[in-house]
This record gives C-alpha cells, sequence and structure tokens, in this order.
C-alpha cells in the first residue's frame, strides 16, 4: 500500500501538547503558527507521498551500488532529491539569514517524520546534511560559514559526518586520523572512516566531510581530537568548484536494511593529504561534534516512529483485507477479515500505541528545543533547554526500541505472508534494526541518560517531569469519567515507579557504580514509557473536553482517547515491573563469574 502521512495527528500535537501558538509568539518565529504548520505539513505530505514513497521498495530491491569509487544511487533517487532541494525541504529550519525558512523544529521534526516513512534511505541524505549545518552554525568561522552554507542549506550540497574508524567503534579515544598544519592555516588530513552515510553518492556536485582527527602533537584520548571540514571537491574563492579533494570511497557495505543508503568506507590522503579546514579551536573537536551527534540522535528517534507508522499502516491494510476463519464472537458466520480477530487488534493497537506515544513525546521535545533557542526569558531557556536534553535519550533510545517491536508486530500481522520478502512488510523490520545501533546504541544512550542527565543535577530534572506527570494524574481523576480514572490508577503507579527508580539511580550511581548501569537501559525504557504514556493521558484530556463540546472529527477524537487507553492498559502498566528490576535486580545482573558465560 501506499503511504499516508499521518498530518491530523501531528497537528494535533503540535496544537495542544507542543503548545505551537506559544512558540509562534517567540521572536524569529511569529508566522510558525497553526496555519502555516498546516500548510507545509500538507504540502510536505504530497511531496513524500507521490515523489519519495514509490521509491522505497525499489531502493530495497535495487540498492546503491559502488564501481572504481563511484557511488550510483537507487534509479530516481538523483531526481527526487533534486526535487526535494528545489523545494526548499533542507533548510526548512535553518536560518534564513543562510536561505533557510526558519520555521521552527516543532514543525520541522513532523516533516522528517514524514520522509522517513515514505523512505528511511533516501531521507538519510539530508538527516546528515543537517547536522554539518548544525555543527558550522555553531562552531564555524565566519570564512566556513560564508563558503558552505548557503549550499548545504539549499540542499545542492550534501553533509556527512566521520567519527568512527576500524579500530574505533563508539571509543572515540582510539581516533587515529591525524591532520597536519600547513603553513597557509590549512591542515592535510590522513586516515580511514568507516560507516560513513551517504559518504560517496552522484546526487549532489559535492560532498562536504565533517572528520574527526588528531592534529601532530595532540594530547592522547578524546581532548586531543580536533574536527575538520574536508570537502569531496575543492571550492575557488568565487565559490565554484575546483579539483577533486583526496578523499576517495574505497567500497559501500552490504547491509541488511536500509539499502538504498551507501555506507560508505572513506579514505583519506592516500595521495598526498585531503585539504581540511579546522572548524572552531584545535582538541574541542569531540564538544563540536556532539552538536551533530545530539541533532543525529533526535532525528534517529524520529526514523523510529517513521517506520513503526509505515509497519503499521500496512499491517492495518493487510489485516482489513486478509479474510481468513470466522470471528470467535459469531458475529460473521463464514470467514471474515482477521482484524475482527481480538488477537489482531492487540497487535495494532499495540503498534499504534506506541507510535502515537512516541510521536507525541518527540513533538513536545521539539518544542522545548525551540524555547530553549528563541525564548526571551534565560530562565525559561535554561530549564527548556534541561528538558529536552532529558528526552533526547529518551526519543532515540525508547522509540527506536519500540520501532523494532512494531516492525516486528507488524510482520506477525502478515503471518506467513510477513515472512516473505514480497510483501514487503519485513524490509521495515530489516531498516528498523540499524536504529537501536547507529548514533549510538541504546546503551549508550542509558549511559548518558544515567551520567549526565540523572546523577549529575541530583534528579532535579527528572523529579521536575515526575512532577508534571503527577498535576496529569490528578486532572484525570478530577475529570472523573471510568476511562480517566483508570488511567489515573496506572498513570499513578508510573509515576510512583519512576521517582523509585530515580532515587535509586542518583544514590547508585556514587555508591555502586555498577549497580546503576545494570539498570540503565531499563531505566530508560521506562523513562520513555512513562513520558510517552504521559503524553497520550493528556491528548486523552484533551480529546474528551473537545468531544464534550461538540468539536469536529469525533472519530479522530475517539480513537484518540482509545488509543489513550489502551496505553495505559497494556504498555503503561508494564512499568512497575520494570522498577523491580532496576532497584531489586542489579546485583544478579553482574553475579555470574565471566568464566560461566
Amino acid at each position: 500500500m501506499s503511504y499516508i502521512a499521518p498530518v491530523k495527528d501531528m497537528l494535533f500535537n503540535m496544537q495542544h501538547l507542543a503548545a505551537l501558538d506559544e512558540i509562534a509568539q517567540l521572536p524569529g518565529f511569529e508566522e510558525a503558527g497553526l496555519e502555516t504548520a498546516q500548510a507545509v505539513l500538507e504540502e510536505c505530505a504530497r511531496f513524500t507521498q507521490d515523489v519519495v514513497a514509490p521509491l522505497n521498495w525499489e531502493g530495497d530491491k535495487h540498492p546503491s551500488a559502488w564501481k572504481d569509487g563511484v557511488v550510483t544511487t537507487t534509479a530516481g533517487f538523483k531526481q527526487a532529491y533534486q526535487q526535494y532541494a528545489e523545494g526548499g525541504w533542507q533548510g526548512l529550519q535553518h536560518p534564513a539569514d543562510f536561505g533557510g525558512q526558519g520555521l521552527p523544529k516543532t514543525i520541522g521534526a513532523a516533516c522528517i517524520e514524514m520522509l522517513n516513512a515514505a523512505n528511511m534511505s533516501f531521507a538519510l541524505c539530508p538527516l546528515l546534511t543537517d547536522g554539518a549545518i548544525e555543527a558550522l552554525l555553531t562552531a564555524g568561522s565566519d570564512e566556513l560559514k560564508a563558503t558552505y552554507l548557503d549550499k548545504l542549506v539549499s540542499g545542492e550540497w550534501t553533509g556527512t559526518m566521520n567519527l568512527t574508524e576500524p579500530q574505533a567503534g563508539s571509543d572515540l579515544s582510539m581516533v587515529r586520523s591525524r591532520a597536519e598544519p600547513q603553513a597557509d592555516g590549512t591542515y592535510k588530513v590522513f586516515g580511514t572512516k568507516i560507516y560513513i552515510t551517504y559518504g560517496e553518492h552522484d546526487m549532489a556536485d559535492n560532498i562536504i566531510h565533517l572528520v574527526l582527527a588528531r592534529v601532530t602533537g595532540a594530547p592522547e584520548g578524546v581532548k586531543g581530537i580536533s574536527l575538520f571540514v574536508v570537502p569531496k571537491v575543492m571550492v575557488n574563492q568565487d565559490g565554484s568548484l575546483g579539483a577533486r579533494n583526496d578523499v576517495h570511497c574505497v567500497s559501500i557495505e552490504h547491509k541488511m536494511g536500509i539499502k538504498a543508503s551507501p555506507t560508505a568506507v572513506l579514505q583519506y590522503g592516500d595521495h598526498g593529504g585531503a585539504v581540511g579546514y579546522l572548524v572552531g579551536q584545535e582538541n574541542r573537536g569531540l564538544e563540536y561534534m556532539f552538536i551533530m551527534m545530539n541533532a543525529a540522535r533526535y532525528a534517529v528517534g524520529v526514523q523510529g516512529i517513521s517506520v513503526a507508522d509505515r509497519a503499521y499502516q500496512k499491517a492495518t491494510q493487510y489485516a482489513r483485507d486478509r479474510v481468513q476463519s470466522r470471528p470467535v464472537d459469531g458475529s460473521i458466520k463464514a470467514a471474515a477479515p482477521i482484524i475482527h480477530h481480538p488477537d489482531v487488534r492487540r497487535m495494532l493497537m499495540t503498534m499504534r500505541a506506541y507510535t502515537e506515544g512516541c510521536r507525541a513525546m518527540a513533538a513536545v521535545a521539539a518544542a522545548a528545543y525551540d524555547a530553549s533557542h528563541h525564548h526571551p526569558d534565560a530562565d525559561t531557556r535554561k530549564q527548556n533547554l534541561a528538558f529536552y536534553e532529558f528526552l533526547v535519550p529518551l526519543v532515540k533510545g525508547f522509540s527506536t526500541e519500540m520501532s523494532l517491536e512494531v516492525t516486528s508486530l507488524g510482520v506477525q500481522v502478515h503471518g506467513g505472508m510477513g515472512f516473505i520478502e514480497e510483501t514487503g512488510a519485513a524490509q521495515y523490520y530489516r531498516d528498523a534494526k540499524i536504529l537501536t545501533i547507529y548514533e549510538g546504541t541504546t546503551a549508550i544512550q542509558a549511559n548518558d541518560l544515567v551520567g549526565r542527565k540523572t546523577s549529575r543535577d541530583g534528579g532535579q530534572t527528572a523529579k521536575a517531569i515526575t512532577a508534571q506527570v503527577q498535576q496529569t494524574m490528578v486532572a484525570l481523576q478530577d475529570q472523573g469519567s471510568a476511562a480517566a480514572l483508570a488511567m489515573a490508577k496506572r498513570l499513578e503507579a508510573a509515576r510512583q515507579a519512576f521517582d523509585d527508580v530515580i532515587d535509586f539511580i542518583v544514590h547508585a550511581a556514587s555508591h555502586n557504580p555498577n549497580a546503576a548501569y545494570a539498570g540503565s537501559v531499563p531505566y530508560l525504557m521506562l523513562a520513555g514509557n512513562v513520558v510517552a504514556g504521559w503524553q497520550l493521558a493528556k491528548s486523552f484530556l484533551i480529546a474528551q473536553e473537545a468531544l464534550s463540546q461538540g468539536a469536529p472529527d469525533a472519530a479522530f477524537l475517539q480513537a484518540k482517547m482509545s488509543t489513550a487507553r489502551f496505553y495505559a492498559d497494556h504498555i503503561l502498566s508494564k512499568v512497575p515491573g520494570v522498577r523491580d528490576g532496576i532497584v531489586e535486580g542489579a546485583d544478579s545482573v553482574t553475579d555470574m563469574a565471566l568464566d560461566s558465560f
């Protein structure tokens, strides 16, 4: 089936959870109200549905190919990317000073979801360019900005992020690529980088690589890493393209998913050294690269939501069409579409609830990002930044882990046909797996949540969230309907469990770090579950209030309430058990002797 962008759900989240009307009052966002959001989302839906989505299956069957250092992308990708750039989509949320449209992340994130749901392999190219733009905006010199940003923001050129090397996976202290200073202020870069998404392709005239390397004589470890701009093609003084730089693609990987996205091995300096330009100051490269990584981590979380929604849509359509067995309640006397069977509906509701809960969480995080960068009050900016940074590992970790469950359920709904590649359900499952790995595995996100986001401030940011969760619980109790009271019970149990785990993590991180980090991933999953469930609980209250006032589109609002109630009963209800494993089960994680494994 074709992809249908969930514009209505996205606009609901923007209006009621992300408070887009308040964002539109921030300096620079005055034109970014609901009317603008709707116009942008509807146009993005048309582009992604009509142009990008039809290439998704083709890309899986006919991936990008490498020959003699040249990478050729799937047929149709180059033309689709040209339309993407011409439509101004790359610059949607980047500054107008460099040719962008300057819209808030709250709107941009919804468009990123659509692009990834339509075709994740295609969407990875602009995702990496976004990161390169953010890094240059933050740390690039005026000269670097003038040379590269306009072309990156327009999409005429694309960007990459070069961290990993054969001997250095996630441990960047092991980076060996070197940079030798030159008399003219440039550097000669040498080394090998692996897993470089869109490190070579035929969709743009130039690729701007942002590369981690050590300047000659730099300290060992992460403190000695610098960041460099290394263009594939040199840029002349007048902005025209010059000679090819000394960076070459020596191969691309053969992967289980996202096959149309070329994952390159890049070799720097085999012919005298690749010309590089220092970003910011020497030995601060990891700090600057984290700007790209945080932008990418949020975007990868959105990818999880995207592929989950695509799998849900496909499974729902199959369940409506596939006729097999009579319903157990006898409501139909002959074989019926499998959507009538209770367990199929349970699977579809699980898929839907996870996807909508994570979409709501991501929308709220995006709004916090916008406020943290644009609100005129410093304290408000600080509070929103702390909230956003706490949510980033949840958006990345929880949303991608849930995408594995959702896409697996999508295969299960199809039954035996789901195991057959031609039905297309398996592609989403295969594509989803990388999301829990790249831009930092789930364990890396969880370590960040424990160390930087929870124990460092004594759990203050996390406790501020549980206080807001409690306010929503009280609102559910005050509403008083049977469904609201049932949800209040689940939400309060989850909040109490969350509070217990925060206290445990804060204490254990300083007194027994093995215990804290043994429960780090379960803690991340618990926190993500609570935040997503909290946002759906708020959605329930908003939808119920709207229905009581006779709002139009009653079917959508009722479905929103049903989804929220299902989440509370079947997903949020898991939280207390996860709490027990973290707080009471740390010893059993590390008890077994290493030789016994």
